[in-house]
């Protein structure tokens, strides 16, 4: 079970990387949108992979607020881009 671990973290862990390398390199918001709610869907699932490991439900409020955030910060960019969008 600890060899599981430490694949399952290795992964989330380039998942994590990879989205932040697009967050700083993203040349459009939208991309950069992205790229956070691929952080935040990481972040989810780690917190939910803890709870898996351990046996407990204590993070369940964390995961739904994240998620949450999530939603409603990509509902905010859709609307500031299309309101810029002139077409």
């Amino acid at each position: 079970m600890t060899v599981v671990a430490y694949v399952v973290g290795a992964l989330f862990a380039f998942a994590a990387l990879a989205s932040v390398i697009r967050i700083v390199r993203g040349p459009s918001i939208l991309d950069r949108m992205i790229a956070s709610d691929m952080l935040l869907t990481t972040l989810i699932c780690v917190l939910a992979a803890d709870m898996v490991f351990n046996g407990h439900t204590r993070t369940i409020p964390v995961i739904l607020a994240l998620a949450l955030t999530a939603v409603l910060g990509s509902i905010t960019v859709a609307r500031y881009v299309s309101k810029q969008d002139p077409s």
